[in-house]
């Protein structure tokens, strides 16, 4: 029997809690399970074992999408991980969101700088294009073999 199919997703609401199995949440994450067992090595992740098998609960799975969300905004693990934690201990929920609130404007603030220095950029090249495109024209329309030395 594969390991995948050792645990059983058990619904919420039968007095059980649902449970997964890595290749459940690999499967709806669309990651690997060496991905998750990454996330488990760093503390992020902290699955009951029945053998060697995990069995990772409803709390394992919003912690890896918190993860996940929080890498696809380009977070550390590391700030992850402290925005994560703040769920488990005081100031509770309030202060995980005035800290994410932070947080999110900080790399609000890095995300607007960035796009700034690609626009220049991208006007730039597009300066350059034309110069190089103008250049190229003129020297079509003189026939100038070789067309010289010169730079856009």
């Amino acid at each position: 029997m594969p390991r995948s199919a050792a645990v059983k997703n058990t619904p919420a609401g039968d007095g059980h809690q649902a449970t997964y199995s890595i290749s459940q949440l690999a499967r709806e994450f669309d990651i690997t399970p060496r991905t998750i067992r990454f996330y488990e090595d760093k503390g992020l992740l902290s699955p009951r074992r029945a053998g060697t098998t995990r069995i990772y609960n409803g709390r394992d799975r919003v912690r890896l999408k918190l993860v996940l969300r929080g890498k696809r905004l380009g977070f550390s693990l590391r700030e992850i991980a402290d925005i994560i934690d703040m769920y488990d201990s005081e100031p509770g929920e309030v202060g995980q969101l005035e800290y994410m609130l932070r947080r999110l404007e900080q790399r609000r603030s890095l995300l607007q700088a960035r796009r700034r220095d690609i626009e220049l950029t991208l006007q730039e090249l597009d300066q350059l294009e034309s110069q190089c495109r103008s250049r190229l024209s003129s020297m079509r329309r003189q026939r100038v073999p070789g067309g010289g030395a010169g730079s856009c």
